[in-house]
């Protein structure tokens, strides 16, 4: 296969590797993308009139200027609540049934020389053994790069990776260097704000799915000890992520004790983070966090932020750095967030 990047096609199976690939150069080789924001009513419909010469899929909306390209995946998720999802998610891996929809057709039609996609959780985007199993019936087969990135490093690692793999390790170098730049000063704020604080870590909830409860799991707990905290109900290090996200009690969240509580769950809109957080704002278990004096609680689009393991979780911890500390000014503009008054 060619190295030249003119001739390579690229579909993005997860939205993260589409703005990856836009930060290292690639954008105009992008022919296909999968989405994750979910519908409000009904399940996300594949598009077919979109001329096919390229795509994306159905969750893929950054940088905005992708949105224009034809998506080959959906969702067989209809989100009307957090909790009426995980029923659905629940009863859907319980019977064996797929989450996502993929269009081979409209795949095929893409003629991809790589398709990027992941294998690191099946519930927020098409599985690997899925696009294995279409690619093998394509020819030419186009190549598959897989991402499974558990830690804030791996992600950094995989803009790398993936511009090694697609001929653009120049544009990568560029912007790996450019986020560890931004990353280096994040950190030195942090670690001032930190020495005056006694060295005490701000105590953090990340709430990445409110109910059931969800706290925030791989890098977001790291991201949250780089800024100058610790998520006790599910801890990190700079260098050590906390693994998967799983389901914790009520007690365990009133337990942790938490100064900074970020609601930001996986796949939603900041509109519709704000519903949930709506939800549960009543909650004894929610009111004996956030009711106590000095307690600050904020609400992030999930769409966009924390839950992608792309460039813009550097976005994620200038944030936190300016939310943790209550530097409002650090935040970086335009990031999609809000003050959550109980």
């Amino acid at each position: 296969m060619s190295n030249n990047t003119n001739n390579k096609r690229i579909v993005s199976m997860l939205p993260s590797a589409a703005e990856t690939i836009a930060l290292c150069g690639g954008e105009s080789m992008l022919v296909g993308m999968f989405s994750l924001l979910y519908t409000k009513t009904q399940p996300n419909k594949l598009l077919r009139n979109i001329p096919p010469k390229k795509g994306r899929g159905h969750e893929d909306d950054f940088p905005s200027t992708i949105k224009s390209l034809p998506i080959v995946t959906g969702s067989n998720t209809v989100f009307t609540t957090s909790l009426q999802v995980d029923i659905q998610v629940s009863a859907a891996l319980s019977q064996g049934n797929a989450l996502y929809t993929i269009d081979a057709e409209q795949l095929k039609s893409l003629k991809p020389t790589h398709i990027v996609t992941q294998d690191l959780c099946h519930v927020c985007a098409i599985d690997l053994q899925t696009v294995e199993r279409i690619a093998q019936t394509m020819d030419p087969k186009p190549e598959i790069i897989t991402l499974n990135p558990l830690t804030f490093s791996d992600v950094l690692e995989d803009i790398t990776r993936i511009g090694g793999a697609l001929g653009l390790s120049e544009g990568a170098a560029t912007a790996v260097a450019g986020l560890n730049k931004r990353i280096s000063q994040a950190r030195s704020l942090a670690d001032a704000f930190l020495a005056a604080n006694g060295g005490v870590r701000k105590r953090c909830w990340f709430v990445e799915w409110t109910d059931p409860v969800y706290p925030g799991g791989h890098w977001t707990p790291q991201l949250m000890y780089m800024a100058g905290g610790n998520q006790p109900i599910a801890p990190a290090t700079d260098s050590i992520g906390a693994g998967p996200s799983v389901r914790v009690t009520h007690e365990m969240c009133v337990e942790s004790d938490p100064e900074v509580i970020v609601i930001c769950p996986c796949g939603l809109d900041l509109a519709a983070a704000r519903r949930e957080a709506d939800l549960i704002r009543e909650k004894d278990w929610f009111k004996a966090m956030a009711l106590k004096p000095g307690v600050r609680v904020c609400i992030v689009d999930g769409n966009q932020m924390f839950n992608r393991p792309g460039p813009r979780l550097v976005d994620a911890l200038e944030f936190l750095v300016g939310f943790i500390w209550d530097k409002d000014e650090l935040v970086p503009k335009g990031f999609p967030w809000e003050k959550y008054h109980v």
